[in-house]
């Protein structure tokens, strides 16, 4: 069963929690009830997809093991329509979990055991995120065939449209906001993620490599690595 409350009947950013351990979903709503967040629950994979549908939340909460389907199916669906920042729930060390949830589509992760404030709080870090700012002396960057259409929210390669997620696409525009100037992984968790953002820095990694293989097989076209530092937009 899908416990909700319908998008017209709040303005506060709504999150939606799938977990099928009903008492620590529910556990997480009320937390960010108290947070000010309109809180969604389900506990089922097929459950999660319709409610992410119907509710158009602004943040997912996502276990991975769900009955029905699990969370990486769940994530990589969700990605056919949706657009919301997706934080995902893993095992302690299970490196393999992470990666398949961020090769998914997710943004961010957090491992369980975790402490509720500590996930309200990464939820309202991805809600911070600063949008891309776009002026009107630069609402287009061009790099040879790729174009990063700002005011759009679009990329074009070769003239066809590129679909990346919202992490993919920050952290695309905050490379290429100075192209040739290189990056750490750390200046890039502060500008896409959140400056208090705490974690496996090598998220950077995994998402970089995502938007390179969705922007061409030559891994350093568009983006170069700068060994044992981060990276840097080819202009």
């Amino acid at each position: 069963m899908v416990i909700s409350t319908d998008r017209e009947a709040s303005s506060a950013e709504r999150v939606l929690v799938i977990d099928d351990e009903k008492p620590l979903a529910q556990m997480v709503a009320t937390y960010l009830s108290r947070a000010g967040y309109d809180a969604v629950q389900a506990h089922t994979g097929p459950d999660a997809l319709e409610s992410a549908r119907t509710k158009r939340p602004d943040v997912m909460v996502l276990d991975l093991g769900l009955p029905g389907l699990d969370g990486v199916e769940v994530c990589r669906r969700l990605r056919t329509f949706s657009e919301c920042y997706v934080l995902m729930l893993t095992a302690r060390g299970n490196e393999e979990d992470k990666l398949a949830g961020l090769a998914a589509g997710a943004d961010d992760y957090i491992t369980k055991p975790f402490s509720v404030r500590e996930l309200v709080a990464r939820v309202a870090a991805v809600l911070r995120r600063p949008r891309t700012t776009v002026t009107p002396a630069e609402p287009v960057r061009l790099f040879g065939d790729l174009v990063l259409d700002l005011a759009a929210h679009e990329v074009r390669l070769d003239g066809d449209s590129v679909a990346l997620t919202r992490t993919e696409f920050d952290l695309l525009a905050a490379l290429s906001a100075r192209p040739h100037q290189a990056f750490s992984r750390r200046q890039l968790i502060d500008i896409v993620w959140d400056p208090a953002w705490v974690g496996d820095e090598r998220i950077v990694d995994v998402h970089i490599g995502h938007l390179r293989r969705k922007l061409g097989q030559d891994p350093g076209r568009y983006i170069d690595t700068v060994r044992g530092f981060g990276y840097r937009m080819v202009k």
